[in-house]
């Protein structure tokens, strides 16, 4: 299966400090309107978004506000591609594991939510530099 082209809807570089959500949903919105999505699925993007973006800073960067998140919106036709990348230290990807729902409790529920809402989600570290990648997909229904 050969890949259509990505075009690139949103590419975007933040500080890690959590006072930066407001304005990254809004960029979020944006890109996700100039492509094929229902309401329900624009609103769904933000939301993993949001999350993947809040545990990037409290869990790679630890609270650290002066480090770096880029974060690119690719429309590969059939699939909508979010990719997140930080510069803080390798994480544990086997550490990352979404909490039961049903566990009653404040926070922790992020990678839940960013599971139920994408297709894929895969995770990689930058060679050579340090860092995380988070790629998630969703296709695209007509």
């Amino acid at each position: 299966m050969v890949k259509s082209m990505s075009n690139r809807v949103l590419d975007l570089r933040f500080p890690a400090d959590p006072k930066r959500l407001k304005m990254v949903r809004e960029h979020v919105q944006q890109a996700a309107s100039q492509l094929p999505c229902t309401k329900k699925l624009v609103s769904d993007l933000i939301i993993a978004v949001n999350e993947a973006c809040m545990n990037v800073m409290e869990h790679a960067y630890k609270g650290n506000r002066s480090g770096e998140i880029v974060l690119e919106i690719n429309n590969n036709g059939d699939e909508i591609e979010v990719v997140l990348t930080d510069f803080a230290e390798p994480v544990d990807f086997d550490a990352i594991q979404p909490r039961d729902p049903d566990d009653l409790r404040p926070g922790g529920l992020g990678t839940y939510f960013i599971s139920e809402i994408m297709d894929e989600c895969a995770y990689a570290h930058l060679p050579n530099v340090g860092g995380n990648v988070l790629r998630m997909t969703k296709r695209i229904t007509s």
